[in-house]
């Protein structure tokens, strides 16, 4: 054993040091050192880019960066960084996310944009506008995954992106009908939508879907307050490869909606109706009949929906799938109904919550009205 430097041995660290030389670089071909790399995360290659002179070449070789997160060096990340990234990944680089990077500018995802016209997936939460968008729409045909907080650059990526299969809006405030119905149009390879949080949308929206997007499979709509069962039932009518729905605090939607899915969406597996306070017994005994029901419905969340009783849990007994159930503040579920519900389905988990039957007494002996939020708290 040689003589020891800073702890590590010499013949260990001459391997490691400048010289190209060195025993790893005799011992392994390129191509296997290349290999290697590719395993490595974003500080590793950086760390391994410093060694020697040929290391560098082969860490920082574009087809070790195809998938890039940079959210753990967001206050680090300027513009120039992804630019250069840009230009020396160009073609392999496949995805990249860019989460809380605020010093990433327009003109450097306009350089990114023009160099990697490969990119499938870019995420992207800081303030990106129009101008940044225009150029991912032109120069990126293959872009499949988009996510981002800004609405006037849809037209843009409707018209540019066909490729595109995964968008995500969620809480994007401003996004209009006229926007989302370029993307509908535009894309029709479309499987995934968020638009939770997107107050503006209407009907229209869900009718664009239908005529344009069949092979839609996840769609959630949370807090979309405009959308009623007119929207759901052209939606239902024409994608029938629906997997996933999210409709929370959809508070016009009644057992209509409910009708259509059961009868055009056989693959549907996970269903959120929370707040959905229009559902009755008799919408969950449609859907409980319905061909998703016996094999495919996997999750419903029924939460905050007054109008359901221990019947509905009766209608759902012959969903061999289910998995799980929220019933929190059902407050016409009772415990018995619970318990008939689990004879069926035994390994099914059940979220429910019941307010004490007498709220404690107050300290001066009469007894004081308590709220249900009162007494979870």
């Amino acid at each position: 054993m040689g003589k020891e430097v800073n702890g590590v041995s010499r013949s260990r660290f001459e391997m490691f040091s400048n010289n190209d030389e060195a025993v790893i670089n005799k011992k392994l071909p390129k191509e296997l050192l290349l290999r290697i790399f590719s395993f490595l995360d974003v500080v590793t290659l950086c760390r391994c880019a410093q060694v020697s002179r040929s290391w560098n070449v082969l860490a920082l070789d574009g087809s070790n960066w195809q998938r890039i997160d940079l959210f753990d060096f967001q206050r680090d990340i300027e513009g120039r960084v992804v630019e250069n990234i840009s230009k020396r990944c160009g073609g392999f680089l496949r995805k990249l996310s860019l989460r809380g990077c605020l010093g990433v500018g327009d003109s450097a995802l306009r350089t990114f944009a023009q160099n990697c016209r490969n990119i499938e997936l870019l995420m992207n939460d800081a303030m990106c506008v129009l101008i940044t968008c225009n150029s991912l729409s032109k120069f990126c045909p293959k872009l499949k995954h988009l996510d981002l907080l800004e609405d006037e650059a849809l037209q843009h990526i409707g018209a540019h992106c066909p490729e595109l299969v995964t968008l995500n809006l969620q809480t994007c405030s401003q996004i209009t009908d006229e926007g989302l119905i370029t993307i509908c149009r535009g894309c029709h390879r479309l499987q995934s939508l968020c638009v939770s949080g997107c107050a503006n949308i209407t009907d229209t929206i869900l009718n664009a879907l239908g005529q344009n997007c069949p092979r839609l499979r996840i769609l959630e709509v949370a807090r979309c307050s405009q959308l009623t069962d007119v929207g759901f039932t052209s939606l239902a009518r024409n994608c029938h490869e629906l997997e996933k729905m999210d409709l929370e605090e959809c508070v016009q939607i009644t057992d209509g909606t409910l009708i259509q899915l059961s009868i055009h969406c056989p693959r549907l597996q996970v269903l959120s109706l929370s707040h959905c306070e229009l559902i009755t017994d008799d919408g969950i005994r449609q859907l409980g009949s319905g061909p998703c029901a016996h094999d495919r419905l996997e999750v419903i969340e029924l939460d905050n929906c007054p109008l359901i009783t221990d019947a509905s849990l009766e209608h759902l007994k012959t969903c061999h799938s289910l998995d799980r159930i929220e019933l929190y503040d059902c407050q016409q579920i009772t415990r018995a109904g619970i318990k008939r519900l689990r004879t069926h389905l035994p390994n099914i988990k059940v979220h429910a919550y019941f307010a004490p039957v007498t709220p404690p007494p107050s300290v001066g002996g009469s007894r004081q009205r308590f709220c249900r939020c009162c007494i979870l708290l």
